[in-house]
């Protein structure tokens, strides 16, 4: 009996690993609203799905331009005056375009101009040029906006999901970024 026991306890534990990798998040139909840092799907239906070698090839080739949507919260509006403001530092992949708050769940018009606004600006108003989405490792911001890039009429979107964590981890250089001018909210 205790060996029966003993056996069925060793599978259970071999199999629960096994079980927990299989958990991977699904594809939300719309867009991720909340718990942005969690762990993101492998796909992305309409989008190409980076690694950070294929990443780091399109930039070598200069064959895509890179977006880089990485959250950053504006001054507050209602600081007293000669209050010091220090915005936080980022570093990106070089070259990219930074606008930061396009990828939550639901963007007021305002930021959603800002982003259409801005894939033009990296594509040069090509829709079916490569765009390369990214942001940092379980980021859904990315995943977001690369789906709404999509939506956008975008048909060369490329979403790279180990975003700016994989660069560094890989030893890439990276350069420091300064956001395109956001809109007043």
């Amino acid at each position: 009996m205790r060996r029966r026991l003993a056996a069925a306890l060793v599978v259970a534990a071999l199999a629960v690993p096994a079980f927990a990798q299989q958990q991977e998040p699904f594809e939300p139909e719309g867009y991720r609203a909340d718990n942005y840092r969690a762990p993101v799907p492998a796909t992305l239906a309409g989008a190409r799905v980076l690694n950070t070698v294929e990443a780091e090839a399109i930039w070598r080739a200069r064959s895509g331009a890179f977006v880089d949507v990485l959250p950053r919260p504006p001054r507050p509006k209602n600081l007293p005056a000669g209050t010091v403001w220090r915005d936080a530092p980022r570093k990106n992949i070089p070259g990219s375009i930074w606008l930061p708050d396009t990828g939550y769940g639901s963007l007021p018009p305002a930021m959603d101009d800002y982003l259409q606004r801005g894939l033009a600006q990296a594509s040069r108003g090509d829709k079916s040029a490569l765009l390369v989405i990214y942001c940092l490792a379980d980021c859904w911001m990315s995943w977001n906006a690369a789906k709404r890039a999509l939506t956008y009429g975008y048909s060369s979107i490329a979403w790279y999901p180990d975003g700016t964590d994989g660069w560094e981890r890989a030893k890439l250089p990276t350069a420091e970024a300064q956001p395109e001018p956001r809109p007043q909210q």
